[in-house]
């Protein structure tokens, strides 16, 4: 018994071994097929990680953005032109308000509303429609300086855009020259501590700009005044006859408002206060 069982467990042991040996060589051709089948060599390898070391090599800096402001001509790129146009765009409502007559044209229109006692007649929407055309129609032969002397070189590639920019902004400081006083311009002038001027083409836009709107608010203001006086006169007329009557509870504008209306309509007030604001600008 004791022989038989050391000769079952001989070749059990021999079983072992022999499986194993199986399984080692199926696994190393396994694995020979599956590099086969790749087709990646240890030489393609080498030569692939060489021609990664080169480019590297190559290229000037690995981890950077380079950013292209211009293109082959010098000018800018057409992006950043779409910037800049943007640009302009968002700004031009501070345009119409600073460097045109817009302001002196709404600020006297809300006086005459004002005088008048009528709270919302006419609304606002109205009135800044109305200054915005007549702005369009003060500052139409400026415009069409801006569009022949600088938007049409500039569109053709005749100019470039510093000179377009500048030829844009001549006829603006023209029109802004033509109705600003010299005492606000010497007063922002003293301001900004800017001695080296000696013509007005050296004055910078920085103080021709808040000199011609401190002379608009000025002008708009002494015009507002002059349309509030014949208003004025009717609303004591009418308070004073109505305290000669007795009237005490009754509110003079309620009854006044009627007749400055009345007064306004005979007296043509609209071509009246339009023609004469209109006729203030030199242009």
């Amino acid at each position: 018994m004791i022989k038989n069982n050391t000769k079952q467990a001989g070749k059990h042991h021999r079983l072992k071994k022999f499986l194993i040996a199986y399984l080692i060589i199926f696994s190393v051709l396994c694995l020979g097929y599956q590099v086969k089948a790749t087709g990646i060599t240890d030489d393609e390898i080498n030569n692939e990680t060489e021609e990664l070391t080169n480019l590297e090599n190559d290229v000037p800096f690995s981890m950077g953005v380079r950013v292209d402001t211009s293109n082959d001509e010098g000018t800018l790129a057409g992006t950043l032109q779409m910037l800049l146009v943007i640009t302009v765009i968002s700004l031009a409502p501070s345009i119409v308000v600073m460097m045109t007559s817009f302001t002196r044209i709404i600020v006297v229109f809300h006086f005459l509303r004002t005088a008048l006692g009528t709270q919302s007649a006419p609304p606002n929407n109205v009135l800044v429609g109305l200054a915005l055309f007549l702005t369009l129609f003060i500052m139409t032969p400026t415009l069409q300086r801006i569009n022949e002397e600088g938007i049409k070189p500039l569109s053709n590639g005749e100019i470039t855009q510093e000179e377009g920019l500048k030829a844009c902004m001549e006829p603006l400081r023209e029109f802004m020259f033509n109705n600003v006083d010299m005492e606000d311009i010497n007063f922002f002038l003293d301001m900004s501590k800017t001695e080296d001027v000696e013509e007005l083409s050296d004055v910078p836009s920085s103080v021709l700009i808040p000199a011609f709107m401190m002379g608009e608010l000025r002008k708009s203001f002494i015009i507002g005044f002059m349309i509030y006086i014949p208003f004025i006169i009717i609303d004591m007329v009418v308070a004073s006859t109505l305290m000669a009557m007795g009237m005490m509870m009754l509110p003079p504008t309620t009854i006044s408002m009627p007749f400055k209306i009345l007064l306004f309509v005979m007296a043509d007030g609209w071509n009246l206060v339009i023609g004469e604001v209109v006729k203030s600008f030199n242009y």
